[in-house]
């Protein structure tokens, strides 16, 4: 999992509440478990005017104009806002999966679906909760401003506007060390390699016949 220290990123607005895992990557995307290539597909049933597939060459699918994905002043956005409970529905883990592939490593809103929620921290998206005041101001500055972007820095717990506003936001000390340091469950696991290697080798010992081919 890539670190995440301090980004500063254009910002995206996603002028919607309740946005569900089926929107972010519709089910029919769920086959693959690669963690890589659902960024074509996110928001898919949005951002296409056919119906989406597996295998498809996106390049030449009809897009939807209209959508705040496929504004040109959005591209290269790394930043999300969205509105409450974002990430609702199911628990697929694809759903940060897409939002990373796409570009997405800090969404802002007033509200996550918990699941969703404890799965940014594990794939490296930092989803930050702000007041749905604080985050209606953003929504109004962002579709003012073209081009607009803020400065997150994960180790002061701050999101710094264009105009100088510093926002402060809490972040568990845990998730924030791993954030900091690129570790997921499995990097959290290597760091015991001596002694789970260690464990190995007494087992070896103790019980060979765990260890013994059969023919």
């Amino acid at each position: 999992m890539d670190a995440f220290t301090k980004l500063d990123g254009i910002v995206l607005p996603l002028d919607r509440a309740n946005v569900d895992t089926d929107a972010i990557i519709p089910k029919q995307f769920l086959k693959s478990i690669k963690r890589s290539g659902f960024g074509v597909n996110l928001f898919d049933d949005w951002r296409y005017l056919d119906t989406g597939e597996p295998g498809m060459d996106n390049s030449t699918r009809p897009i939807n104009e209209d959508f705040i994905l496929n504004k040109p002043r959005y591209q290269g956005a790394q930043i999300l806002l969205a509105r409450k409970n974002f990430g609702c529905g199911s628990s697929r883990e694809h759903a940060p999966w897409a939002l990373l592939d796409y570009g997405f490593r800090v969404v802002i809103a007033p509200s996550y679906a918990d699941i969703f929620f404890n799965n940014c921290f594990k794939n490296g998206i930092l989803p930050i909760t702000f007041d749905e005041e604080v985050v209606s101001k953003l929504f109004k500055e962002v579709e003012s401003v073209e081009g607009y972007q803020l400065s997150v820095d994960l180790e002061a717990q701050t999101v710094t506007t264009p105009s100088g506003d510093v926002l402060s936001f809490d972040v568990d000390e845990f998730r924030k060390h791993c954030l900091i340091n690129g570790l997921d469950d499995i990097g959290l696991t290597l760091q015991h390699i001596d002694d789970i290697k260690a464990y190995e080798e007494r087992q070896k010992q103790n019980a060979p016949w765990l260890f013994s081919k059969v023919i």
